[in-house]
C-alpha cells in the first residue's frame, strides 16, 4: 500500500521533516487554515468565556424603601386669619388683603389701586363643595390725563469743521 501526500512547493515546511511525514499532520496546512483554526479557537474561548460569565440567577433590582411612617391625618378642622396691607404714597402702591378660614368655610378680601385711579375690591366666600363665589367692586371714577402731543423739534445743521490737516502738495508741473 502506497500513501501520496500531495505538499504544496509555495509552503515550504519549517522543520527538517521531509514533506511526506504523517506523524505531525499539521505541517501539511496551509497559512489561511492556520488563521481559520486560529479563528476558530478564539471564538470558542469568548463563547466560553461568555456562557460562563453569565449570572446563574437574576439579582434582585433595588429600588427605594418603602416608606416606613405615614403622614398625621389632621385632627382639627384647618383654621386660620391673617391680612395685610401696603399704602406708600411715593410710588402710589395701595393694596392688601383679608382672609379667615374655619374649616370648610373661607371668606376673605382683597384690594388693589389700578393705574386709572379707580380701587378694584373682590370680596370672596368658599363654602365647602359650593365653590369659590366672588363679587368684585370698583370705587372712583376712572381718570385718564390729557396726552399732549408737540411736534419734534426741527433739526438744525451747521457749517461742515474745517479740515485739520494740510493739503497734499501739488507736484511740480513740467514743461
Amino acid at each position: 500500500m502506497t500513501l501520496k501526500v500531495v505538499h504544496n512547493p509555495h509552503q515550504p515546511c519549517r522543520t527538517g521533516a521531509p514533506p511526506h511525514s504523517l506523524t505531525h499532520p499539521l505541517r501539511h496546512l496551509s497559512f489561511n487554515n492556520y488563521c481559520l483554526l486560529f479563528l476558530q479557537v478564539v471564538l470558542l474561548s469568548a463563547l466560553l468565556a461568555a456562557t460562563f460569565a453569565r449570572p446563574d440567577t437574576l439579582r434582585p433590582s433595588y429600588g427605594a424603601p418603602a416608606p416606613s411612617y405615614s403622614a398625621p391625618a389632621p385632627e382639627a378642622p384647618p383654621k386660620y386669619d391673617y391680612n395685610y396691607a401696603v399704602k406708600d404714597e411715593y410710588s402710589g402702591n395701595d393694596f392688601g388683603a383679608q382672609e379667615a378660614r374655619d374649616g370648610y368655610d373661607t371668606q376673605g378680601s382683597y384690594y388693589v389701586q389700578l393705574p386709572d385711579g379707580r380701587l378694584q375690591k373682590v370680596t370672596y366666600t368658599v363654602n365647602g363643595d359650593s365653590g369659590f363665589m366672588a363679587e368684585v367692586t370698583y370705587e372712583g371714577e376712572a381718570q385718564y390725563p390729557q396726552q399732549s402731543y408737540a411736534p419734534a423739534p426741527a433739526p438744525s445743521y451747521g457749517p461742515a469743521p474745517a479740515p485739520s490737516y494740510k493739503p497734499a502738495p501739488t507736484p511740480p508741473a513740467y514743461q
